[in-house]
């Protein structure tokens, strides 16, 4: 017999698999709950780019983020030709590596013709490193050092300004440098005073934003940026928000950043970019329902195309900035369960070896997520419990009312979708190392980041020599 689980999803009474909306070509992956290769093995176990999730914790510890490598290309691919597809002009697609920077998915996004849009010197490097080419790079911030203006300019990656501090910092960096030749490049952004339905601390389009220069001053900043001659504006910049679904909001922005790029001609500036930002919501949960990511392109380039036909204009080369649609679903937790508690006719707590240091978004934003139990795939759902991090936090709570199978000290939970601002906002509270992450494909499991060990923890501290050798727990 066949029920139907509470998210939505039908079950024969067990843990599930998602159902597939197409074909896995065609799935768009921002759509899905588990990255595109997940199966389950044996009748029991859940498998990821061909590896058993059980055996990677056994491998490699947990907590343990598990990347799956052919869902995160296919994202890049998928972004990549639908541009190709509805845009006549040039396009260019970044990686909002705010969501996950390092080294390997870096390189990654790189390989798949991506860019990477970085939020501080500490990202633009983590980039370079990765061998992407600097002309692909573009730096964000609302308030970059004069030191990470310098880094920007001497690498010659696009800076996306964002205030009149910058404005001005920068063109005195240049003016000093005594290199006429250097004439940074840079987008100018834009606030453009569209707000859309998400959380309120990722909405960044509204006029009530730290972001970006205010649009009621348009003509004093073109008239400022046409006269200086050190740099070189090549386009603007404007981003609504994040974990949007609506599709109206973007259609507004293309729209909107049209006429201001005829509204920047009058002043003299040549500019040839259009960067529409990203902002692309994913499912977390099986209520969720984004549009896919052709479903997110096709409309802004129609609407870009339509608006420069009227005005006359040429096309510009258009950039968008997915981070969380191309990152999050690509990635799974695996967690050991541990502890539990029953609080009888209230809550049963089950606790598992991480929580909000590897994964801050629900105790931050009440963000939601889906799990299951990863050696128990075929098990009956009978219980519904509260998962709690061991933290010694009352709000380290990851997932309310999670219906699980019977749940035992050493099973592995895995919580879906937690690839985007998981890791880049992990932190070290009550001094637990950060976690491991691997890379699955084909079958095979490669590290990318290590796991921090407790020598990690103290290896920035200094204990002065006054404190050394002294007589502990001894009043002076």
């Amino acid at each position: 017999m066949v029920s139907t689980h509470p998210t939505g999803v039908q079950h024969s009474g067990s843990q599930y698999l998602p159902p597939r909306r197409s074909s896995q070509a065609n799935s768009s992956p921002n759509q899905e709950l588990l990255p595109l290769t997940a199966r389950v093995h044996n009748h029991d176990f859940l498998e990821i780019g061909g590896c058993d999730v059980t055996t990677l914790v056994k491998q490699f510890g947990s907590p343990l983020y598990i990347l799956d490598e052919e869902t995160l290309r296919l994202g890049c691919q998928q972004y990549r030709d639908a541009f190709k597809q509805y845009y006549k002009g040039e396009s260019q697609v970044l990686y909002a590596s705010k969501a996950w920077n390092c080294l390997a998915i870096c390189a990654i996004a790189a390989s798949e013709g991506l860019g990477i849009d970085v939020a501080s010197g500490g990202e633009l490097y983590t980039a370079l490193q990765a061998g992407v080419n600097p002309e692909k790079i573009y730096l964000h911030s609302n308030n970059k050092s004069r030191e990470e203006l310098i880094f920007a300019t001497e690498v010659g990656c696009t800076i996306v300004v964002d205030n009149w501090h910058e404005l001005r910092t920068l063109v005195e960096i240049v003016e000093t440098a005594n290199a006429p030749d250097l004439q940074p490049r840079f987008l100018l952004r834009l606030t453009p005073g569209i707000e859309c339905h998400t959380h309120e601390y990722i909405r960044t389009g509204q006029l009530d934003s730290k972001f970006g220069f205010d649009p009621n001053e348009l003509e004093e900043l073109f008239t400022f940026v046409s006269k200086q001659s050190v740099l070189k504006c090549v386009g603007l910049h404007a981003h609504i928000g994040s974990q949007i679904f609506e599709r109206q909001p973007h259609r507004d922005l293309a729209a909107l950043m049209v006429q201001w790029f005829r509204d920047a001609a009058k002043y003299g500036l040549n500019l040839t970019e259009l960067n529409v930002g990203g902002g692309l919501g994913i499912k977390y949960i099986e209520s969720d329902d984004p549009p896919s990511i052709e479903e997110w392109v096709k409309p802004i380039c129609e609407v870009i195309q339509e608006a420069c036909a009227a005005e006359n204009l040429p096309l510009p080369k258009l950039l968008c900035e997915p981070g969380r649609s191309l990152i999050a679903t690509a990635c799974v937790t695996a967690y050991t369960i541990g502890s539990s508690k029953v609080i009888p006719e209230i809550r049963t707590y089950v606790a598992i070896d991480g929580g909000m240091s590897d994964n801050p978004r629900p105790i931050t934003y009440q963000s939601v997520y889906r799990a299951v139990v990863a050696n128990k795939m075929s098990s009956p759902l009978s219980e519904t419990v509260t998962i709690a991090g061991k933290h010694c936090e009352s709000g380290d709570i990851l997932i309310k009312n999670a219906l699980l199978p019977k749940t035992e000290p050493g099973d592995i939970l895995v919580v879906m979708g937690t690839g985007a601002y998981n890791y880049s906002m992990a932190s070290n509270y009550n001094r637990l190392p950060r976690s491991a992450a691997v890379v699955v494909a084909n079958g095979e499991a490669n590290l990318i980041l290590q796991r921090e060990t407790y020598q990690d923890l103290i290896r920035q501290d200094r204990l002065p020599e006054r404190l050394k050798n002294q007589e502990l727990g001894v009043n002076s």
